[in-house]
Formats: structure tokens, C-alpha cells, sequence
């Protein structure tokens, strides 16, 4: 059975990608499984962030794939960056989402609409693991309604002070940069966000710990910022420019997200076949018995689609469109949901055992559902897209 499924896995849906990516495939698979598999849970159980583990993806060129070459990346294509994702987050959400992060939000927003200084501060940094980054961008009374945010940035002498609290902050507590949006003009609503740079150990920032029943080594935080002083030169865009940087931004950090979830679909699968064909009751293998294999086959048809939805949008960037918000949407809510059904397929196929602290696809149903929180609810997603259908909403 685990034979078959490796064959299956080899027909996955990359009949596009080119021989180097499939190179990249292997060599982040193999890094993955080798280097970052076997302390997962460990980190788990003792809450500890895994600095230790992402230290070791700047020798691979894993923390700048959509940073150029010029400023230390290692940028190539978007479907690579996607592929380097996918893998990632099939053995470890935290690390994976450090790579999404530094490179969706904060690397490509510093890229595209980032002063020369800028670039010269941070993409170097983040390239080389020297700086991780931390986007601050939800808030207490909700993440989906960024043109209503309650964070401000009052105008100071040469610069700007921001005052507001961030909540469900991943990597806050070890990021040598916040990504962070702000109201100039909180009446303005969307005309008024603008996108700061901002230092974590600037004055008047506190970092507490944010409760999670899930995520534990991740250390979710919240953040603070009392009256933060901010410099000009720290402003990313246009005062009041700030929704054009979300924008871009956020399809990229959906694209990054989708492609997490594919592989943490892909993972709940390979757990599901594994164990079935072990797994013995009354005489023969559970994966021989009808109903299980229903499930079987739910789960590859989840994720391939899911794949396939992912690479389109990845090729879709590759070939130079600017936004492609519907195809993101798209993208998002059918991966998120592929990861979040496949992991409760495959703990119905575990039995008991997939609740037991023995099984990792139980802690992976808590993580695919959060998943479908980040990057927009699945609600959103769906107004969005019907919304684009009806020609309610442009691109």
C-alpha cells in the first residue's frame, strides 16, 4: 500500500512544472522529512519555538525564494516558491509559515513598492535568516475588515506614532521586522490604511503571549503599540497607500497559504493510506473495506484540486498579472477546506488512535482548521467569488 502511494504521489498535479522544479520538489521534500519531521512534535509538546530548525533553511535558499537574487534571495518563478511552501507545511506549519510570511507579505510588498533604502535594509536580512518577519495585521475585534481597523498613526514631527493592539501575531516574539498597517484617517477607512516597517524593539511596543489551544511552538502573540514612534523613511508606499500594498500582498499570502494547505492535505492523505494499509480488522486490511477506500479517494480528489488551483494561480503570477484576486480567493477556500476535511478523514480512518497523542493527524486537524482562518475566513472567500461572478466586484 505505502509502495502504491509513493507511485501515486509521483503523478501528482505537476505534469507543468519544469525538471528543475520538480528538482526543488525532492530536495525540499527530502530536506523536510530529514531535518525538520522528527522534532515537530517534540517542539510541540514543549511549546518552544524552533529557532533551531529555521536556522538551517538559509543554506538551501529556502527563506528568500521571492527575494531577488540581487538583494541575497533566491528567487526563480512563483510556482517554485508555491511547490517550496507546499512541502514545507506537509511536515511543519511553523516553518512553513515562516517562509509565507518573509516572502507574500513583507519581502514582496518591500520589493515592489519599497524605497532603495528599504530594500537595503531589510531584504538582505530576511533572505539570509539574519531578520524573520512578523505581519501585524489582525486585530481584537477582527481580521477580515482591514478598512475598519482600529490601529492608528497620528502625524509627529518626522514621522509618524502608532497606537493599537494586534492579536493571533505568528513569529512576533523572535521577528527582527513588523510588517504593520495603520489608519491615517480612520473616516477615510480603506484611503486612510498605510503600511509601516517597523522595528519590534522600537519604545512602546509590548509583546504578551496569546492563548492557543493549537500552535503551541508557534507562540502566537499580542501586540502592542503605545504610542510608537515610526520615521518617514519607515512608511512602506504612500501615507494612505496602503490598501494597493495589501492587495498585491494579500494574493500572494493567500497563494503561500493555499499552497500550505495542499500540503498539509497531502500529508493527512499519505497518514490515512499509510495506516490503512496496516491496519487490520476482521481478517483483512482497513483500506480493503469499501467505506475507507471512499475516504481514500475523497482525499486524493480534495487535494489534487486543490494542487491544481494553487499551480494556476502560481502561473498566473509567472506570467505577470498584477492581481489576480479571484483566482486567490479560489485558490484559498478550496485548499483550506481540502486540508481541514482531509485531516478528519483521516482521523476517521485512524479510529481512536488519530486523537492520541501518538498520531500526529489529530494536531494537524486543529492547525488545517486555522488555516481556514488566515488570509480570510471561507465566508469571505465565497462572497468574494460570488461577488466577482455577479459582477458586483472587478479584479
Amino acid at each position: 500500500m505505502l509502495s502504491a502511494m509513493v507511485a501515486a504521489t509521483a503523478r501528482m498535479a505537476d505534469f507543468d512544472l519544469s525538471p528543475e522544479q520538480r528538482l526543488v520538489r525532492e530536495t525540499v521534500r527530502d530536506f523536510a522529512e530529514r531535518e525538520i519531521l522528527p522534532h515537530v512534535e517534540r517542539c510541540e509538546r514543549e511549546e518552544r519555538y524552533p529557532l533551531e530548525l529555521i536556522a538551517k533553511l538559509p543554506a538551501l535558499g529556502l527563506l528568500g525564494p521571492m527575494i531577488p537574487a540581487a538583494y541575497g534571495g533566491s528567487f526563480s518563478d512563483v510556482v517554485t516558491y508555491g511547490v517550496i511552501c507546499e512541502e514545507l507545511a506537509r511536515v511543519d506549519w511553523v516553518v512553513a509559515s515562516v517562509v509565507s510570511v518573509a516572502n507574500s507579505l513583507a519581502g514582496s510588498s518591500i520589493s515592489k513598492h519599497g524605497t532603495d533604502a528599504q530594500k537595503e535594509r531589510w531584504l538582505p536580512a530576511l533572505a539570509k535568516g539574519e531578520c524573520l518577519a512578523s505581519a501585524c495585521l489582525t486585530e481584537p475585534g477582527g481580521g477580515t475588515d482591514l478598512a475598519n481597523m482600529q490601529t492608528t498613526a497620528e502625524r509627529v514631527d518626522g514621522g509618524w506614532k502608532l497606537s493599537g493592539t494586534k492579536v493571533f501575531i505568528s513569529h512576533a516574539a523572535y521577528a527582527g521586522l513588523f510588517f504593520v498597517v495603520a489608519s491615517v484617517d480612520r473616516a477615510k477607512r480603506h484611503k486612510g490604511v498605510t503600511a509601516f516597517l517597523v522595528d519590534p524593539a522600537s519604545e512602546g511596543i509590548t509583546i504578551g503571549a496569546f492563548p492557543m489551544r493549537t500552535l503551541k511552538r508557534d507562540n502566537l502573540a499580542e501586540v502592542h503599540f503605545d504610542g510608537v514612534v515610526v520615521p518617514d523613511e519607515n512608511v512602506l508606499g504612500e501615507p494612505g497607500g496602503g490598501f494597493p500594498v495589501l492587495g498585491a500582498a494579500l494574493d500572494m499570502g493567500r497563494y503561500s497559504v493555499a499552497a500550505r494547505c495542499v500540503g498539509q492535505a497531502q500529508r493527512c492523505l499519505e497518514l490515512a493510506t499509510g495506516y490503512a494499509g496496516e491496519r487490520e480488522a476482521f481478517g483483512q486490511k482497513i483500506g480493503e473495506f469499501q467505506m475507507i477506500q471512499q475516504k481514500i479517494a475523497d482525499m486524493v480528489v480534495r487535494t489534487e484540486s486543490a494542487r491544481a488551483l494553487v499551480y494556476r494561480l502560481g502561473r498566473m503570477k509567472d506570467a505577470g498579472i498584477g492581481r489576480a484576486s479571484l483566482e486567490a480567493s479560489l485558490a484559498k477556500l478550496v485548499a483550506s477546506e481540502a486540508a481541514t476535511q482531509n485531516a478528519l478523514d483521516s482521523i476517521q480512518v485512524h479510529g481512536g488512535y488519530g486523537v492520541s497523542g501518538e498520531y500526529e493527524v489529530g494536531r494537524l486537524l486543529l492547525e488545517a482548521k486555522a488555516l481556514e482562518f488566515g488570509e480570510g475566513t471561507s465566508e469571505l472567500h465565497r462572497k468574494l467569488i460570488a461577488e466577482y461572478a455577479l459582477g458586483l466586484r472587478k479584479q
